[in-house]
């Protein structure tokens, strides 16, 4: 397995578990942007709890699967995506308007499109799911 993007290889070993049936899936290696992804898929409810197995460097997370997810991924590359810009980019990776989350990693963290659009501020497009 190559480790170009983590965030990648996360979000595809996730939704390959999912496809089979899993309700478990184990993370490596972690970091703070793979932790604060998995924290909003949360929040959406397209994973269950995560569980930080090992907390030092590259560690291991275990994180509940509830089959929820229809599909999901890293944006490569990692467009800039100015406040008026959401709507192209939700045409481009969602499949309706309304419909999953663009993960977005702006000025003050991590969050959905739809939190930084209330916020009126632009970021980097990370990840996708619906």
């Amino acid at each position: 397995m190559s480790l170009n993007d983590p965030l990648a290889n996360t979000l595809s070993k996730m939704l390959n578990a999912e496809r089979r049936g899993k309700k478990m899936v184990v993370i490596t290696p972690v970091s703070k942007m793979i932790k604060s992804v998995l924290s909003i898929m949360q929040d959406n409810h397209y994973i269950g709890a995560h569980e930080e197995v090992t907390p030092e460097k590259g560690g291991v997370v275990k994180v509940a699967l509830l089959g929820m997810m229809n599909a999901c991924g890293a944006i490569r590359p990692r467009y800039q995506a100015a406040l008026e810009d959401y709507e192209r980019f939700e045409k481009r990776y969602l499949l309706a308007k309304d419909f999953g989350v663009l993960i977005v990693s702006t000025s003050r963290g991590v969050m959905t499109h739809a939190e930084a659009k209330k916020k009126g501020i632009g970021g980097r497009l990370l990840a996708y799911c619906y």
